[in-house]
């Protein structure tokens, strides 16, 4: 190709096969600095864990480092069970009690968490849902998650680990197959998407939370793309039988959905009723409407590259269909109870999917688009334009006003929050660091030893293009990776084009946009640290148990080794004092001695109510005193996580002491305590 300059650097790009030690940053972006900027205080979190990102368009970096912020809050610490993540800050009644886990947001948590240097977080999650936590309440693609992250990390061993325990679950959604048709099955509320056609529909358009029971795209999009993983797993293992099993399990229900749930009449994937003996629906017939659940299928590489299916991409883009001014419609506008809100929490109007705009199916949709735009020849009317006009109209959504805070869904006209209620703010069931990695920047991870880059921009002159951007320290196989993508050359002074570097060389150059492929041996991942808080209390009534000087509501009591900590001010978290007294003192008893050495304090300020604590000191009960084991100097970060490291002693209760500015209130978001 004319405009296309390859280097390939042997020493660099299959360097180290049998390293594991992290390997280095590269020199580019001042990393330390971006962190601080983005992330003050916390910036010690981020520092060695995330991508660096930067692009000529600041709204896009600064949605980026905000879904990090979000990331990092929706780590629960379960202690000895480790990490997962949740959906919602708050708890919720369908949850997973005593965790907080919710299985229906897996596929975007484990997406997103992949691109940490961390691996630590996802480990932990994949670990706990197959040790138990995955219920099965809502539908998942958590295998096809798994092989996704093993796609990044190629950790061999660590996507085997719990194959059995996949196919153990697969085949439980047999209760929910039916057999005659070769089709999944399930009741809209229980695929996470309640007040859909089918289920309004099977109402007679009275209500729409509960029933509906249809053929849908999307669980048969997950089960298609969860036996497809579990057969390539199966592979990888030597166990043939297995993966013949699950290959074809896989190609009947492409071939089923291809031919069934395809309506050539709509020109869309469409839901079939699945409800029987019901007085407004029949069994088997389509649904009457289009709705963007359409496009899943292609999130999973489901649909064959031909003119006929790419066609239905239009109506993504038609503002009569499922293109609103703000965002995409989850039905399209002409449907007969489109936007009718059925369901309110008090005044609040509560979740539907009869039109409003959900980040959970935008996410899958740009998906769905990319891999369109990145290996079909007959993409109908989509460009790349397209991809990252709607990407910024996704980006747009975060923000409320000047202020990020993610929420639950959207008015598709006016972009405005519909739902509003408290458990709303900054919630995860939604993903974008992976569009922006995986889609902009244009990594697509492979299971072989090659890397390959296509970034999805528009070229130079298109209203929608970017004119420079740099992904950093981003983790593949082993290694860290950087991709510049510089159009003139002015803005890095390093040259024009499109370049790539492995572990801080560049190693392979193109000057236009385009596909790099390029061979990169993987290098054995550096080992998992997994040092265990001491003072976690998933359940109330058990040990560990706090105890504090004021303000001894228990839930407050609770909250501050609850193992959650995030310092957003929408959502209180953590022990709140009660203005007054300057002594104050929050104390865990851990049931029993515990050997100690380590120590994380993590306070809230938000420069009005709440402030930190003038000075402070860790104590331990010894002998039936409290003594001090760690007498800092000055006072902790605020919105900071502040680590006391101390000689390792025995005792079952410890407390921080703490002293009050006069008029003041402290909020101590979480305490940790690790043996070292």
């Amino acid at each position: 190709m004319r405009a296309m300059r390859m280097l390939l650097l042997a020493g660099a790009a299959m360097i180290g096969m049998g390293a594991a030690s992290p390997p280095p940053r590269s020199a580019g972006l001042d990393t330390h600095a971006i962190a601080v900027q983005r992330f003050g205080n916390d910036a010690p979190w981020y520092q060695d864990r995330i991508p660096f990102f930067e692009s000529a368009d600041p709204k896009i970096d600064a949605v980026y480092y905000y879904r990090w912020q979000l990331y990092r809050g929706h780590q629960r610490d379960l202690g000895e069970e480790g990490y997962i993540t949740t959906e919602f800050f708050d708890d919720v009644d369908w949850q997973r009690h005593p965790y907080a886990s919710l299985n229906d947001a897996t596929g975007f948590h484990l997406a997103e968490g992949r691109w940490l240097n961390d691996r630590r977080f996802a480990d932990d999650y994949i670990r706990f849902m197959y040790r138990g936590g995955n219920d099965r309440h809502f539908t998942d693609y958590m295998a096809d998650s798994v092989w996704g992250r093993y796609l990044i990390d190629g950790d061999k061993a660590g996507v085997l680990e719990h194959l059995p325990v996949m196919r153990h679950i697969y085949r439980l959604w047999d209760e929910k197959f039916d057999f005659d048709k070769g089709l999944y099955f399930v009741e809209p509320l229980l695929d996470a998407t309640e007040y859909t056609v089918s289920s309004i529909d099977a109402s007679g358009g009275k209500d729409g939370f509960r029933g509906g029971d249809a053929f849908r795209p999307s669980v048969n999009s997950y089960m298609y793309a969860n036996a497809r993983a579990l057969a390539k797993m199966a592979t990888m293992a030597g166990d043939t039988a297995m993966a013949q099993e699950y290959e074809a399990r896989a190609q009947a229900l492409k071939d089923h959905v291809l031919a069934d749930l395809w309506s050539e009449k709509l020109g869309h994937f469409i839901d079939r009723h699945q409800s029987r003996k019901n007085p407004h629906v029949k069994y088997w017939d389509p649904i009457r409407n289009r709705e963007l659940v359409g496009y899943l299928p292609w999130m999973f590489d489901l649909v064959p590259d031909e003119a006929k299916y790419a066609g239905a991409w239009a109506h993504l883009l038609d503002p009569a269909s499922l293109a609103g001014k703000a965002g995409m419609r989850t039905v399209e506008a002409n449907y007969e109870y489109y936007m009718r809100q059925y369901r309110y929490l008090g005044d609040a109007p509560e979740c539907q999917w009869n039109g409003p705009i959900w980040p959970y199916q935008t996410t899958q949709v740009l998906i769905a688009m990319a891999n369109l735009l990145d290996h079909h020849s007959r993409r109908g009317p989509v460009t790349r334009s397209d991809y990252m006009r709607l990407l910024r109209q996704y980006t747009a959504l975060h923000y409320q006003g000047n202020r990020l805070d993610l929420e639950e869904d959207y008015h598709p006209e006016t972009g405005k929050p519909i739902v509003g209620l408290d458990r709303s703010h900054h919630y995860f069931h939604s993903g974008y660091n992976d569009l922006i990695l995986g889609g902009l920047v244009g990594i697509r991870p492979r299971a072989d030893d090659v890397l390959e880059v296509n970034p999805l921009l528009p070229d130079a002159g298109d209203p929608q293009a970017l004119a420079w951007f740099r992904a950093q320290d981003v983790p593949y196989h082993g290694h860290r990776i950087a991709v510049t993508w510089d159009a003139d050359g002015s803005h890095y002074g390093r040259g024009k084009g499109l370049s790539v570097e492995v572990d801080g060389k560049e190693v392979a150059r193109r000057e236009t946009l385009g596909r790099i492929e390029l061979p990169v041996a993987r290098v054995a991942n550096a080992p998992v640290a997994r040092p265990i808080n001491r003072a976690v209390q998933l359940v109330r009534s058990q040990f560990p148990m706090g105890s504090a000087s004021s303000n001894t509501d228990p839930e407050n009591v609770h909250d501050a080794i609850d193992g959650r900590t995030w310092f957003f001010p929408e959502l209180p978290n953590g022990w709140s004092s009660a203005p007054g007294e300057a002594n104050q003192w929050y104390a865990v008893d851990l049931g029993k001695p515990v050997s100690i050495g380590r120590a994380e304090l993590a306070f809230f300020a938000d420069g009005k109510q709440f402030t930190v604590p003038q000075s402070y000191r860790l104590q331990a009960m010894i002998d039936g005193q409290w003594r001090d084991v760690a007498t800092p100097k000055g006072a902790p970060l605020a919105n900071g996580v502040t680590d006391l490291r101390f000689a390792g002693r025995a005792a079952r209760q410890w407390r921080v002491l703490m002293r009050q500015p006069q008029g003041k209130a402290i909020r101590l978001a979480e305490i940790k305590l690790f043996d070292r």
